[in-house]
């Protein structure tokens, strides 16, 4: 999960970012992807008031890249679980965040996977992510909603993206342009408000254990989709 796409992306003025998240965050598996570590936040809004602190910036989207969120923890688990879908593919995974499912593709056999994150501390947490877990991720920030050209991959997939109207929009036409040309995309939900379920088709269903500083429930239903 991260920031809108409507957003500006975020530039971090720290000299060294990399630093910044590792002794903001602690290294721990997954709750439901424990093949998967992360470095991860015990709270968000300590962090996202350190994060304005450093930057000398106020109004800054929260740090969606230094939490587990339910979407991507589900669709995680269906990756590894459900390899075919991307074993020997060219993959993107639109709004990665912390890189939570980009790496389960790598580690499920996937031939290439890019990251997309308009976020550079999240681009930054993706690279740190993917060392920690001993696999290779791209890291880029071009907004794939607006009106930058996708690479052709073999499979999408989007994790905890439907939470905000017009990137809800934007996305699903994304994603169902991408279908229309043979790719096959992946969504990981826990039932955002503005999840277009009327034109999707449900794959599988978790209990995703998660945090109460984020979330409204210690487990949420989360299921995975793809394009009816």
């Amino acid at each position: 999960m991260t920031a809108p796409e409507t957003s500006a992306a975020i530039k971090p003025a720290i000299a060294d970012p990399a630093r910044f998240i590792r002794a903001n965050t602690r290294l721990l598996p997954v709750p439901l992807v424990p093949e998967i570590s992360l470095h991860v936040a015990d709270e968000a809004v300590p962090l996202w008031s350190k994060t304005e602190e450093e930057l000398g910036e106020a109004g800054l989207p929260p740090p969606f890249w230094a939490f587990a969120w339910a979407g991507g923890q589900a669709l995680a688990r269906y990756v590894l679980d459900h390899r075919e879908h991307v074993a020997g593919r060219a993959v993107l995974d639109l709004a990665s965040g912390s890189g939570l499912v980009a790496i389960a593709a790598v580690k499920a056999g996937a031939r290439t996977v890019i990251g997309y994150d308009i976020d550079a501390f999240a681009r930054v947490a993706i690279a740190i992510n993917a060392a920690d877990n001993d696999v290779s991720v791209e890291a880029r920030g071009d907004d794939l909603l607006g009106n930058v050209a996708a690479p052709e991959a073999q499979a999408i997939l989007a994790g905890d993206i439907f939470y905000e109207r017009d990137t809800a929009e934007r996305a699903y036409a994304f994603l169902s342009a991408q279908t229309s040309r043979g790719a096959t995309v992946l969504i990981g939900d826990p039932g955002r408000s503005y999840l277009p379920k009327e034109k999707l088709r449900k794959l599988a269903e978790y209990k995703v254990p998660v945090t109460r500083d984020l979330e409204d429930a210690e487990i949420k239903h989360t299921a995975v989709w793809t394009l009816a």
